[in-house]
């Protein structure tokens, strides 16, 4: 069971989480809904095109993405937000900063997302505070320079390792253990190598006991591997989450909502067939 505010989920079926970028400089969609009316529209399509639950983001963590403001980021995003207050599903804000996720979950945010996976203390009494679920992601380094030398003895063991802690940390705090989430965190401070590793091995990750989230979504690790540019991954994107989905993730995050939930009626359909 999932537990995301007023919105319960029970995993009997893979989730799809639909990425709304309200940013410029985006890796795939910077600039293109970061207007509150756009990113408003986009967030509406995907919730027709099936998502399950709504990612929003203000600062972008792609390889080399520059920080920006506390101000200017809730200025991108509170809007959105409240806009989509009372929305069919439930609403993650996308962020590391304690001060937006406070003010998000103020705002109608069930869900804070969080790629420091609550390191800061701060941001751990607030979403323990404010009854909402969290999604703990791993990372090497820094959006600045996490993809330069990144190293591990074991990828997969250390990653496990890193998650279980937070988890801990988490229950700690007093979040229940139906309210978290974790990611390994593909393509955060990873090669590609590294990344097939991961996915390769998911299975071992659930043996965590919480929902497992998989972002591999027009990431370049597809790129490396399908020669495309970012725009154009959209197939690969969707056998990745397959992939994932049949290595045990139970909540895949994606641009291409209408295609992956396509994807996954099929792999649905063939899994309740074999059980």
């Amino acid at each position: 069971m999932l537990s995301l505010g007023s919105f319960q989920f029970d995993l009997s079926r893979p989730l799809v989480m639909g990425i709304v970028n309200v940013t410029p400089d985006s890796f795939l969609d910077g600039g293109i809904h970061w207007r509150r009316d756009a990113a408003m529209a986009h967030a509406r399509q995907l919730i027709e095109d099936g998502a399950d639950i709504i990612d929003i983001g203000g600062e972008s963590s792609r390889p080399g993405a520059q920080p920006v403001s506390l101000q200017e980021e809730l200025d991108r995003v509170l809007p959105v937000i409240e806009g989509l207050r009372g929305a069919s599903v439930p609403i993650s804000i996308d962020t590391f900063k304690p001060e937006v996720m406070r003010q998000a979950i103020a705002a109608g945010a069930h869900m804070v997302n969080d790629i420091n996976a609550l390191q800061d203390e701060a941001a751990l009494s607030i979403v323990a505070a404010g009854k909402v679920a969290v999604c703990l992601m791993h990372k090497q380094g820094n959006p600045q320079n996490m993809q330069s030398q990144p190293y591990y003895h074991d990828v997969v063991g250390e990653v496990g390792d890193f998650l279980r802690a937070r988890i801990m940390a988490a229950e700690a705090a007093g979040i229940a253990r139906q309210r978290i989430v974790i990611d390994p965190g593909f393509g955060f401070g990873k090669t590609l190598a590294h990344n097939l590793a991961l996915l390769r091995e998911l299975k071992q990750l659930t043996a965590l006991g919480v929902p497992l989230l998989a972002g591999l979504s027009r990431k370049s690790m597809l790129g490396a591997l399908t020669g495309q540019e970012a725009g154009q991954r959209m197939p690969a994107s969707v056998a990745a989450a397959l992939i994932a989905v049949q290595r045990g993730a139970n909540i895949v995050r994606v641009h291409d909502v209408r295609a992956t939930v396509d994807g996954l009626k099929i792999w649905n359909a063939i899994n309740g067939e074999i059980q």
